[in-house]
């Protein structure tokens, strides 16, 4: 009997709380987990939601139902109360609240209703509540306020969030996703724009909120779907063979199995992955999600990410917080500088490991040593509790936009291999510069103004490896780079094809068609072939790569290869803009060069992921400092200059010798035609 008078304490200290000024932390405390009595619900929700003393806005309503999708929103309220089982009586009533909250609701935002948007769902848990009419629409218009994300549409600003969150946790299953194209809007978006009310039982939905009010966090939304995401892993990854409809709807419909019981838990796990993820996009995303002000530069900055961004502001009193090392629900970053060693040497910060993205291409084993390197001093950080240790990996570039191309690449190969916890430094380590302001040289290690790129940014040369933006130099990857920019949604397609997995389909041709007059382009213009730094002048905005398309059976390796009309044939690696490297093999005809990228667990076959007639290639380079990656270059010249509208990059070891056939094969194409 003691026990049970112990257990229902908490009740009465929440009584006595709801009679005070209490706030929702306050609810919290008492709460701690637990489901809200029935007959406090209404109250507690009220007070967690700041309404109860709202006073009663539909006193404003006008009682006339003129909007012009009018009908559609009745018909919506008649569908879904007709589902709902009450009695005659009751289900009038009920339409009849559903019908005036959401049309006041439109007429006084100046909002359009538009069928399926969740609006009516979120209404069921709160007139189940039997407020008058005026408590349910306060409670509807908090709700929709504070915790529902804006843009929840196809390829809308939510949806990138949650990719790189799923990213971040799980990127095995990410992948997987990826390779299917499925992208979170096909399976999220009722879960998101309804508070999972959509897919739960009512009181699921009630425990749930009664959780989810309490915590008073908007992004708290993101965390319970990727627990669900993330539960669901094996099921989801033995589905490989499934189409790619009935794994949507395996995903969608996983909210359904959500019993009353398993809500706590459900909620104290969404709590632990938000415990171990990087805050920064939280303050960066609030005022777009939640507030609806539109900012272009956040939102293309999230849509276009490699994975998770990190702020300066974050890493740094990250590194400088006294961290309970006992504890692992928090984030601890292990900071990986990954800029050439002279900027390195030149200031950084203390806790930092230096990994040289230039290795990547100038020497791939040293390259190889070096993260190995990285990992195990990872390790051994963790294990000696250093405050350099942590699990989570934040890569850090310079923060110039050229040179920060090769920092994707790293990045990349990390998040190709599965790694956990993947993280990048907005603005790298400029920002961090900027973040310390004046006391950056008491703040970094070694920091040298005269050879720090920041301090002194004319030092940097246009022979190094690092060059200076916006400069007529800048090297293919810049231009790349501002391509990405000006083609932020092209390019997060993009992303759906190279992340992580790669094993992408068929490539669409977008060469110069071979009707095109050509015969003669080359006379009176700069050299065709060069071996030498890009600088060629071409149009950032036109410079895309190839897309990539699904559903391509595999060929046979051998068989292209002993074809009579292949030339010669060059094993390499395919190199996307995106930095990711393919282990592919390039095919040279009389007409014609095409790429076979090699199938992962295939062995000896691969998929044609380009088919380029030689007429379509205006420029082949290839940089002095690796001359093993060279670059095909496909346009239509334009007075005396060339407009570049596609390229193909590769790592070949003997370069030169693919090079010169190529070379040969067109201008026999050229004599033909001039003969």
């Amino acid at each position: 009997m003691a026990v049970e008078e112990d257990d229902n304490t908490w009740v009465l200290d929440l009584e006595t709380a709801l009679v005070e000024d209490c706030t929702a932390a306050s609810i919290y405390s008492i709460c701690k987990g637990k489901s809200v009595p029935d007959f406090l619900r209404a109250e507690v929700w009220q007070v967690c939601l700041e309404v109860q003393e709202k006073g009663n806005q539909l006193v404003l309503f006008n009682e006339i139902f003129d909007l012009p999708e009018q009908n559609i929103l009745r018909e919506d309220c008649q569908q879904f109360v007709a589902n709902l089982g009450n009695e005659d009586e009751d289900k009038v009533s009920v339409i009849s609240d559903l019908e005036s909250i959401l049309t006041f609701y439109c007429k006084s935002k100046s909002l359009k209703y538009e069928k399926g948007n969740g609006w009516i769902e979120i209404l069921l848990p709160l007139i189940a509540l039997k407020l008058p009419r005026s408590g349910t629409y306060n409670l509807f218009e908090a709700i929709k306020n504070c915790y529902i994300p804006r843009c929840c549409k196809k390829n809308g600003t939510p949806f990138h969030l949650f990719r790189l969150l799923l990213l971040y946790h799980d990127p095995e299953l990410c992948s997987f996703l990826d390779t299917k194209r499925i992208s979170p809007d096909l399976y999220c978006l009722s879960w998101f724009q309804s508070l999972f009310a959509a897919t739960c039982s009512l009181p699921v939905v009630q425990a749930m909120w009664d959780l989810y009010f309490q915590q008073a966090d908007p992004f708290f939304v993101f965390f319970l779907g990727l627990v669900m995401v993330v539960n669901a892993r094996e099921q989801i990854l033995s589905m490989k063979n499934e189409n790619k409809q009935t794994i949507v709807d395996t995903l969608s419909s996983m909210p359904c199995a959500l019993e009353a019981d398993d809500v706590t838990d459900f909620c104290s796990l969404s709590q632990y992955y938000a415990l171990k993820t990087p805050g920064s996009f939280r303050k960066d995303l609030l005022k777009i999600l939640f507030e609806g002000i539109v900012d272009s530069t956040e939102t293309s900055t999230i849509s276009q990410a490699l994975c998770l961004p990190v702020s300066a502001q974050e890493l740094v009193e990250n590194a400088e917080l006294k961290h309970n090392l006992d504890s692992i629900e928090c984030v601890r970053f292990f900071l990986v500088d990954c800029r050439p060693a002279e900027q390195y040497n030149a200031g950084h910060l203390p806790t930092a490991f230096h990994l040289d993205c230039n290795l990547m291409l100038q020497e791939p084993a040293a390259f190889s040593t070096a993260v190995q390197g990285l990992l195990s001093a990872q390790r051994q950080a963790l294990a000696a509790r250093s405050a350099a240790g942590g699990e989570h990996l934040c890569f850090l570039g310079s923060g110039r936009v050229e040179e920060d191309q090769y920092t994707h690449m790293v990045v990349a190969s990390f998040l190709q291999k599965h790694t956990h916890y993947v993280s990048m430094l907005t603005g790298g380590y400029q920002a961090i510069h900027e973040h310390f302001g004046e006391d950056v040289g008491n703040s970094l290690e070694d920091h040298n103004p005269q050879n720090c790129l920041v301090c002194s940014p004319d030092n940097a040369s246009e022979d190094s490896e690092t060059i200076r933006p916006n400069t007529s130099s800048s090297d293919l990857f810049g231009k790349i780079s501002a391509a990405m920019k000006l083609k932020s949604a092209e390019v997060k397609g993009k992303l759906f094809d190279y992340i992580v997995n790669p094993t992408g389909g068929n490539t669409v041709e977008r060469h110069v068609s071979s009707a095109d007059k050509l015969g003669k382009r080359y006379r009176n213009m700069a050299p065709v072939f060069s071996i030498d730094d890009d600088h060629d002048g071409a149009d950032a905005a036109s410079l895309t790569s190839p897309e990539e398309e699904e559903g391509h059976e595999g060929v046979s390796i051998s068989t292209w290869l002993s074809k009579p009309d292949v030339i010669e044939a060059f094993k390499c690696h395919e190199v996307k803009v995106n930095g990711y490297m393919y282990d592919s093999h390039l095919l040279v005809t009389d007409s014609h060069i095409y790429v076979l990228r090699d199938i992962p667990g295939r062995k000896g076959y691969a998929h044609i992921v380009g088919r380029r007639p030689l007429s379509a290639i205006v420029k082949i380079t290839s940089k002095k400092k690796h001359p093993e990656l060279i670059t095909f270059k496909y346009g239509v010249p334009q007075g005396d200059s060339l407009v570049i509208s596609d390229m193909d990059r590769f790592l070949i070891p003997n370069a030169s010798d693919a090079t010169k056939l190529v070379s040969q094969q067109i201008m026999k194409q050229l004599k033909g035609k001039d003969g």
